[in-house]
């Protein structure tokens, strides 16, 4: 079980013939959001190079969890507000969860590890969250009502 005052949330992907399945562990503390801990199994077949693997499901969650936790575009007039990094904020290293990443045993042929990584952590904080606060969140950013 998690933490007192955690919760684990679970998402699955499939895309580019592979599988990704991942476990994020959240905490809230005064509506701020934190990610603790993502858990992350990948079956890609065969694999070739593990740990360009892991590296490939740790930067993919790093992308998933920006845009779960903070990445925002805003228009006016139909122009795109945000400039730079200044005003489009991004996770900083100190947000960064602990990453495990799982390749499943296989002999089948090897299959995509670039993309599949990012889509399954917004799912999983967000049915973290919802297991912590019974609110479900359904767009990006995630942020909890005040």
């Amino acid at each position: 079980p998690a933490a007192e005052g955690r919760a684990r949330g679970v998402a699955v992907h499939e895309s580019f013939g592979s599988v990704v399945a991942q476990v994020a562990e959240v905490s809230v503390d005064k509506g701020s959001i934190r990610v603790h801990k993502v858990t992350c199994a990948i079956d890609c077949g065969t694999a070739v190079n593990p740990e360009g693997i892991a590296a490939q499901m740790e930067s993919g969650i790093t992308f998933g969890l920006s845009a779960a936790l903070h990445s925002q575009l805003t228009f006016k007039d139909g122009q795109v507000q945000q400039s730079n990094f200044h005003d489009y904020q991004v996770l900083r290293l100190t947000e960064m969860p602990v990453v495990d990443v799982h390749i499943v045993p296989s002999e089948a042929p090897p299959s995509g590890v670039g993309e599949p990584g990012t889509p399954p952590i917004a799912p999983a904080v967000a049915n973290a969250l919802f297991a912590l606060t019974g609110k479900r969140l359904r767009s990006l950013p995630l942020s909890l009502p005040a």
